[in-house]
């Protein structure tokens, strides 16, 4: 037990002994849902291409030949419905809410699909929040899913927290950028889900690097990498490093996520097929 313990294991990331004795705070799914992997993309701040990654890489196992979800975690900052151009509405009926899917299958629930307007403000506060994230899991009918990629919010805050403890997170995904200022909120990342018991699966470091188009020479425009420093430090086996690419960035805003390629996502992807 830590000192200075409220008892309150909800609001604790501490492994210790009165956490085990009161058993799992996983919640159970939707009766109709099936979800084999739960992956979940973290970052340690915004603005490093967190949930670009989350979408290509359900794009990508998707492209492989899995089912594949995507979870928007983010609440008050969702991207997931722009990054695939979607912007329907969520049906619901008895027996819950259902995903809006992708033109390729890709099943996507995000708060923008209950709001009125994509520019709604979420105004709520964070048991709030978290609780919406509970109830993407527990309400919305998946259906049969291999990989479901959740898109955290950037931080170790209260929804981070919330889907470790009630989620069957199967392993997390960091996404970065070079500067070494985001090297050490990476490490927080990376300490908190070392806390949880949930394994590090990769490390995505986004903006690596620009290759001249003439000379095919790469350039470290926001610095030299120290992300195989990081990487090792902490065991972790699958590093992707992706360019600076304007057209990602300009299919991302067109919605065309579906129609991004990026061959430098393959070994992460192989190492989620290496998970079954």
């Amino acid at each position: 037990m830590a000192e200075g313990c409220n008892h309150d294991c909800s609001s604790c990331g501490e492994a210790c002994s009165e956490r085990a004795e009161q058993g799992s705070m996983l919640v159970d799914g939707n009766a109709l849902s099936n979800v084999k992997k739960v992956i979940a993309v973290v970052s340690g701040k915004g603005g490093v291409g967190k949930s670009l990654v989350t979408s290509l890489m359900a794009v990508l196992m998707q492209r492989r030949g899995k089912k594949t979800a995507v979870l928007d975690a983010d609440v008050t900052g969702p991207s997931i419905p722009k990054m695939f151009g979607k912007t329907d509405r969520a049906m619901a009926n008895d027996m819950g809410i259902f995903p809006v899917e992708t033109e390729s299958g890709i099943k996507l629930m995000s708060v923008n699909f209950l709001l009125e307007s994509e520019t709604t403000p979420v105004l709520w506060r964070g048991p709030v929040i978290s609780g919406v994230v509970t109830q993407f899991w527990q309400d919305v009918v998946w259906g049969d899913i291999d990989y479901m990629f959740v898109d955290m919010p950037p931080g170790t805050g209260d929804v981070p927290l919330t889907v470790f403890q009630s989620l069957p997170v199967d392993g997390i995904i960091v996404v970065t950028s070079p500067q070494e200022l985001v090297g050490m909120i990476v490490e927080k990342a990376v300490n908190m889900a070392d806390m949880m018991n949930i394994p590090v699966l990769g490390i995505v470091e986004n903006m690596s690097y620009f290759e001249c188009p003439d000379c095919g020479k790469r350039h470290n425009i926001f610095g030299e990498s120290n992300i195989e420093e990081i990487a090792a430090k902490h065991n972790i086996g699958t590093i992707s490093k992706l360019p600076i690419k304007p057209e990602i960035a300009a299919n991302a805003d067109k919605g065309l996520a579906e129609g991004t390629k990026l061959a430098q996502l393959d070994p992460m992807a192989d190492m989620l097929e290496g998970l079954e």
